[in-house]
């Protein structure tokens, strides 16, 4: 395609305004790894608005991140040219990331368009995090267009998972498209479709202007850059705008489309998608779900807005190096921009020193707030092992909220409730008996199990989330060779038989390696606890007792033994008094060491011992 081409069709998008009956807003869902991003890059080639050369795999997965792991953490919102019938189309495309902790996101980008892609691998079939993005899809009353991707494998069954999807949202078999997003096969039909199936936006022109945020980034050149779908009214270059949930006036210093880079134009009008930027370097004046309007016309009434994500699992966050705490909160702001469901308060642990409690919806999403925060902004950081909300009930009547094991209160506790989510597995009925057996010893009591056909099932379990935030998943995947998928959802609390295992080191509490764990479980993570620790922590002068402990009992214990000096080289024969003397004499000097002395834990002990990663011997042995 030559550049001319682009170019006029990059023309054709950027009007003042495009006429709401030839806007089409439409997001991609699926599970993750179904080819979401793929067939958005085919679009984007059809569509002619990326040219060949500048064409690279996974065009939108923008973060290095997403590059590398192979999965979109990241909406991006994009707008593409088409013709039907001689008329030209726009079409707002948003890539959606399919990973259970990313689907805030997913839902974010919903609430922005009329109509949705459900995606499912011709190869696979429909996995648990599909069926939640599609019941998503429905409570938005959006409407669906079944799309089933990559028929070019050897291993598609098409036919078998058409009607599979077809019973799923009561369709015909037919009405599936079968598409290739790797060949391209079959993706001028979906555009095509997508023009004939999917309402065009409905708003009032006329109206005072109204705009939802649904993402925003940081830029370190031109501040913050604002994403917004336009309900009523326009905008456009220069005016001045306001955001109504904080009442800042800004003036727009530009307004344009992502096709997919940033092109400016002379305005938005009614359900088109595109970015405003304002200067505004001030990144809590830029929130997800408000509302834009115009500082001169502004509406009286804002939109709904998002409902705000509950955090799952909690950990803490500290700098290796004490002087970078300013610089991790800045970091923490301006990811909170673009991560709208991270959620974070200072806290102070004794061991750790000044850091952040960081809310993540899941572990995947703790793994890459890290790793992003250690890439993008230059930090070295310690994350505390995750935990989840307890809700504590004293005998007094006092209840207290715990997501920190060192905030367990002492004393006598009447009730202990715990979160509970409501688990899908999916599975091929061959690993019925494993699921079972893993959700049993998790603590799960089953809800309920369906045949979606003759040899896949939906298995629903109600299960402790304190139990899933840590290998769950890993040990659902080995045990059904990778084939079985799981969603969760949140499903209040039960009361459970919970109790704080406290790690001593040397007669004094080590807050960072407190845990909350179920009676039954709590001896074993005292020993592993204790029995790492052990190796990890250097030989003193003296010895040095490790204890694992509830309340006031033991429960287990560890010795690191003293480093001791040969005070017999010296004493060479003689009666053996003499040697007993010099024995005792340094049994006595132990002794008052142990007495004064402290235990330093090195840095390197308390990253090891609280990564969950179990120490690989075979590993150890090649070292």
């Amino acid at each position: 395609m030559s550049p001319q081409v682009n170019m006029q069709a990059l023309q054709r998008i950027s009007p003042s305004a495009t006429s709401p009956e030839l806007i089409r807003n439409f997001c991609i869902i699926a599970h993750i790894d179904h080819g979401k991003s793929t067939l958005a890059d085919r679009m984007l080639q059809i569509t002619g608005v990326v040219q060949p050369r500048d064409m690279r795999a996974q065009y939108l997965d923008r973060m290095d991140i997403e590059r590398e792991r192979g999965i979109t953490i990241k909406s991006q919102a994009v707008r593409m040219p088409w013709d039907t019938d001689g008329t030209p189309y726009a079409l707002n495309m948003i890539d959606t990331p399919g990973h259970v902790d990313f689907s805030y996101e997913v839902s974010r980008s919903l609430a922005a368009c009329e109509g949705t892609l459900l995606l499912v691998d011709a190869a696979q079939g429909i996995e648990a995090q599909t069926l939640a993005n599609l019941y998503m899809a429905m409570e938005n009353e959006l409407t669906i267009i079944p799309v089933l991707n990559k028929i070019d494998l050897p291993a598609a069954q098409p036919d078998k998972y058409a009607e599979e999807l077809a019973n799923l949202i009561g369709c015909e078999p037919e009405d599936c498209l079968r598409v290739s997003g790797k060949t391209g096969e079959g993706v001028e039909a979906v555009l095509d479709r997508i023009i004939t199936d999917i309402p065009a936006p409905v708003g009032d022109a006329d109206a005072p202007a109204r705009a939802m945020i649904f993402d925003s980034v940081y830029d370190t050149y031109r501040g913050v850059v604002t994403y917004v779908r336009l309900i009523d009214g326009a905008l456009a270059p220069r005016e001045k705008i306001t955001m109504m949930s904080t009442g800042t006036t800004h003036e727009l210093l530009e307004i344009g489309v992502s096709s997919p880079e940033p092109h400016a134009s002379k305005g938005l009008g009614v359900g088109e998608v595109g970015y405003l930027i304002t200067g505004v370097k001030d990144v809590r004046q830029s929130k997800v779900g408000d509302t834009v309007t115009l500082a001169g016309r502004s509406a009286t009434q804002a939109l709904p807005g998002y409902q705000e994500p509950k955090p799952m699992v909690f950990s803490g966050l500290f700098p290796i190096d004490g002087s970078d705490y300013p610089v991790l909160r800045d970091a923490l702001d301006k990811l909170k921009l673009n991560d709208a469901a991270l959620v974070y308060e200072p806290e102070t642990s004794t061991a750790l020193g000044f850091g952040f409690r960081c809310g993540f919806l899941g572990l995947l999403h703790l793994e890459i707030v890290r790793e992003r925060l250690e890439r993008e902004f230059d930090l070295d950081l310690i994350s505390t092992a995750p935990s989840v909300i307890y809700e504590v009930t004293m005998e007094d009547k006092s209840e207290t909220t715990v997501t920190n094991p060192s905030e367990y209160p002492t004393g006598k506790i009447k009730e202990v409730r715990e979160p509970m989510v409501k688990a899908t597995i999916l599975t091929p009925s061959d690993y019925i008996g494993a699921v079972m057996e893993l959700c049993q010893t998790k603590r799960g009591k089953l809800q309920g199990m369906d045949y979606l056909s003759s040899d896949r099932v939906e298995i629903r379990y109600r299960l402790p989330l304190a139990e899933i935030v840590f290998d769950f998943f890993d040990q659902l995947k080995s045990r059904t060779k990778g084939y079985a998928s799981l969603d969760y959802q949140d499903d209040g609390q039960d009361a459970a038989d919970l109790v704080k295992v406290d790690i001593l080191l040397h007669g004094d509490t080590v807050d960072a390696f407190s845990a909350i764990v179920h009676r039954d479980n709590a001896y074993s993570y005292g020993v592993l606890m204790a029995g790492k620790l052990r190796k990890l922590i250097p030989r003193q002068q003296f010895e040095v007792p490790i204890q694992a402990a509830i309340g006031s009992r033991i429960i287990a214990r560890e010795t690191i033994r003293a480093i001791r000096k040969d005070v017999l080289s010296k004493c060479y024969g003689g009666d053996i008094s003499r040697k007993r003397k010099l024995l005792e004499k340094q049994k006595e000097g132990k002794k008052r060491m142990k007495m004064v002395g402290s235990v330093e834990v090195p840095q390197e002990a308390f990253i090891a011992a609280l990564s969950s990663d179990e120490p690989d011997p075979k590993k150890d042995a090649k070292k």
